[in-house]
């Protein structure tokens, strides 16, 4: 993660900074419409969240969706925010580890994280069309691949 291939410049943190500050305070609302975007490119994605799969209740009136996709959504733009800062991914090591786990144990494979870095991305684009830009592209996924990569350094089984 450090050093060799860490690429995160002052100009991609500043894009990420500046978009993220207007996405954080409709974060609930974006957090729903990206998990939204990844079960509409891939339904059988609803098969891996284990509160999904019996439930009744419409995906966009779940409370369990919408907390989940919540903070899904603000611990990953939070860590694109301080990446330049601290250099690698700065989710705390232990929820890391649970993360690794939980993706180990639900079968998620690398098609799965290209999925939901396409919904990201597009839920971004869709949040400051007036800031998009293909270089804030690039930016929100260097961010994104290398909280993946953290992610897929502890997709083990838990000991």
């Amino acid at each position: 993660m450090e050093g060799k291939g860490f690429s995160f410049t002052e100009e991609q943190e500043a894009l990420v900074v500046k978009s993220w500050a207007v996405m954080k305070k409709n974060s609930a609302e974006l957090g729903l419409q990206f998990f939204l975007k990844v079960f509409e490119i891939a339904p059988s994605a609803q098969k891996l969240f284990s509160f999904l799969k019996d439930s009744d209740i419409p995906l966009e009136k779940n409370p369990k969706l919408k907390t989940h996709a919540m903070s899904v959504f603000v611990m990953t733009c939070e860590s694109a925010v301080q990446l330049r800062k601290a250099g690698k991914v700065t989710v705390r090591d232990s929820t890391l580890k649970r993360l690794g786990g939980v993706h180990f144990k639900s079968g998620v494979v690398d098609e799965h994280y290209e999925v939901v870095k396409f919904a990201l991305l597009e839920i971004i684009k869709e949040a400051v069309p007036e800031m998009w830009s293909p270089e804030m592209k690039s930016a929100w996924g260097e961010a994104y691949d290398q909280l993946v990569a953290a992610i897929k350094l502890e997709m083990k089984p838990s000991a």
